[in-house]
């Protein structure tokens, strides 16, 4: 006589859970992704070049005579980057411009998060700081950047140091906005943990609530350093005589719209390849965290 013994079988549907096998979730190369992201791009330009030649007008009054054709665009950035090409005014100046840029928007935006961060995690864990300082953040909050430069013109003056403080002026609202976030979404059992274990105030800040925070942290940086990139034109009115900004109201002033449009490309993949960098630097230091895509 045989018998047939069979495996007990979960009761519940939460031990059936428990005991499934975990699916492999279906992930895209990097590859299919670029290819997804192809063609609205090329849409785009087909769009721009026939509404170029059949001179279209389009809804608020933009005419496209008066654009650019997309290869004049394409001239006009390989001769900004490397000259030899049109060899006028603006030839072969995209890297000295692209660096007095870069080193604009990074000093501001360094400096935004060095002062946000710190006061986002106090304001986000202590009643006292955050009821000093919420009225003065939520009341300047609003007010645009362009509303600020006469009077930092009048302050400041022009140059360098009136561009970095537009900079850091608009990537630190966004910052210290996410750094609250982050730090009072951190779960109570861990402050409590690490005081249990004799961690000190400042311990826990910097040991417990700012990793923690760290999704929230990046994200409201990526938002400041965008706008800081934003602000930029707006910041190289005041004075300075290279950077992006400046370019394209120089080209402006000489009706060059293929450097106008030039300088906005440029600023457009800076933009995105300083997001990227710092994606990148906080995978490093924390890992990859929800949020941080």
């Amino acid at each position: 006589m045989t018998t047939t013994t069979r495996a007990a079988e979960p009761a519940t549907a939460t031990e059936r859970l428990s005991t499934a096998k975990p699916r492999r979730r279906a992930g895209r190369s990097g590859w299919t992704t670029f290819l997804l992201g192809l063609p609205v791009p090329i849409l785009f330009v087909l769009l721009w070049q026939f509404g170029r030649v059949g001179e279209w007008e389009l809804p608020f009054g933009i005419r496209m005579a008066f654009l650019p054709y997309p290869g004049d665009v394409l001239v006009s950035l390989i001769d900004y980057a490397v000259a030899g090409l049109r060899n006028d005014a603006f030839s072969g100046l995209l890297w000295t411009d692209l660096a007095a840029s870069a080193g604009r928007v990074f000093g501001g935006f360094a400096l935004a998060s060095v002062i946000a961060i710190p006061l986002g995690v106090l304001m986000g864990r202590y009643y006292t700081v955050n009821s000093l300082f919420d009225p003065f953040i939520n009341l300047f909050r609003p007010v645009p950047a362009t509303a600020w430069v006469p009077l930092v013109a009048l302050l400041i003056g022009y140059g360098d140091q009136a561009s970095i403080f537009l900079i850091t002026l608009s990537a630190f609202f966004p910052i210290v906005l996410g750094t609250i976030s982050g730090a009072r979404q951190v779960p109570p059992r861990l402050i409590e943990a690490a005081r249990m274990l004799g961690t000190s105030r400042a311990g826990v800040l910097v040991r417990v609530v700012l990793p923690a925070s760290a999704a929230a942290i990046v994200n409201g940086m990526r938002i400041g350093l965008g706008l800081a990139w934003v602000v930029l034109v707006l910041s190289e009115t005041t004075g300075v005589s290279t950077g992006l900004g400046s370019t394209i109201f120089l080209a402006r002033d000489v009706v060059r719209t293929d450097l106008i449009v030039v300088g906005m490309i440029c600023i457009a993949i800076a933009g995105f390849a300083s997001d990227r960098l710092l994606l990148l630097l906080f995978r490093v230091l924390f890992g990859r965290r929800p949020l941080i895509k």
